[in-house]
């Protein structure tokens, strides 16, 4: 753990530092937000936070493998160097986009260059948890289901970035779930505490966290595509790479009984992490292609621009997108591996209060305030 530490620290340490060098170079080539009609800043902010994110996770990993613990596996190191690869290349994407403003085709192309390379270096699903028991697929098969899971889980993130230090917060709690699962499963089962997941998600939580003195509300620098599309990438490759080095028989493993639901998490706990970035890309999905526009037409009435049109300030807003994250990713994670009757009622006792936070402000209508 003291090593998981110390990659935390670097990486969020190494983010925090850049961020400020980062935020001068956007300046100098005019990579800036300007402000538009669905955007909720007042001034132009400039992009490129990606990059002090990038450099964290580097550093996080440089750190790592030089550690006597976590750099002695030769499995851990060719994985995070292979995502890493891949992060370098969804970057460079999300860099030429702040500059330029590609069109969806090609920023979409650019993605899938990014989750080919990580795939062909063999970050992928090598087994499925499903309640019938462990399926594995032909390999194929679970190459492109790998595919489909990266870029969703990039483009949810993506979406979700829509206020000061939403998409940092909300990827550092679930990067924070998923350490915590993927840790203590190790350690219950006796397995290798030195893996993909456990290193990725630890790193990027660091690096999350490191940016968002100079992210949150209000924002001196925004991460931009570049940062974006970057920690959507690692959050769902960091989940990914755990089916290669768990093995599936060490998993307890009974239908019907207790140790089900522990079994299932590698399936589940994905999901609920991007819960809310993945709820907000099929919303506004949905919304567009009915009114007849591209799904990739912005708007102004994603989650947290429905928070504060509510009534709920731009902080609160955050603050409660953060709260529901949290509820999810480590509900899950909780319920999952300590199923009793007090954390069931812990994570009710928070679901109720996340209910009452969300919905029990007054909605602001022409500069006064009415129940709800």
């Amino acid at each position: 753990m003291r090593e998981y530490l110390l990659v935390l620290f670097v990486a969020m340490a190494t983010t925090f530092l850049l961020t400020g060098v980062a935020r001068q170079v956007a300046l100098r080539y005019g990579a800036v937000a300007r402000v538009r009609t669905r955007d909720v800043h007042k001034v132009p902010i400039p992009y490129f936070g990606g990059i002090s994110i990038l450099a964290g996770l580097i550093a996080g990993f440089a750190v790592a493998s030089s550690l006597p613990f976590l750099g002695d596996s030769l499995q851990v190191a060719h994985d995070a160097r292979a995502i890493l690869i891949g992060g370098v290349v969804i970057c460079a994407v999300g860099v030429i986009d702040d500059l330029y403003e590609l069109d969806a085709i090609t920023k979409l192309a650019g993605q899938v260059l990014a989750v080919g390379v990580m795939v062909v270096q063999g970050i992928q699903l090598y087994w499925l948890p499903l309640p019938g028991g462990i399926f594995s697929p032909p390999p194929a098969q679970l190459a492109v289901l790998t595919a489909g899971i990266l870029l969703v889980s990039t483009n949810a993130v993506n979406f979700v970035d829509g206020l000061d230090g939403l998409a940092a917060g909300v990827t550092a709690i679930g990067a924070g779930a998923f350490f915590t699962y993927s840790y203590l499963l190790n350690v219950e089962q006796n397995l290798d505490r030195a893996t993909t997941s456990t290193l990725i998600t630890v790193a990027l939580a660091g690096a999350c966290m490191g940016f968002l003195p100079h992210n949150f509300f209000p924002a001196r620098v925004f991460m931009g595509d570049s940062g974006a599309l970057l920690i959507g990438l690692m959050l769902a490759a960091s989940t990914i790479s755990l089916t290669g080095q768990v093995d599936p028989n060490a998993v307890p493993y009974e239908v019907g009984g207790s140790s089900l639901l522990p079994a299932l998490l590698p399936l589940i706990l994905p999901i609920a992490v991007l819960a809310i970035p993945a709820l907000d890309l099929t919303m506004a999905y949905v919304r567009r292609t009915k009114a007849g526009r591209s799904p990739f037409a912005a708007d102004k009435l994603h989650l947290h621009h429905r928070l504060m049109q509510r009534g709920h300030s731009h902080r609160r807003a955050v603050l409660l997108m953060y709260l529901w994250t949290f509820l999810i990713a480590f509900g899950v994670v909780v319920l999952g591996l300590q199923l009793k009757w007090w954390t069931a009622l812990l994570v009710l006792a928070v679901a109720v209060t996340a209910i009452l936070l969300t919905t029990g402000l007054p909605r602001r209508r022409n500069g006064t305030l009415s129940k709800v």
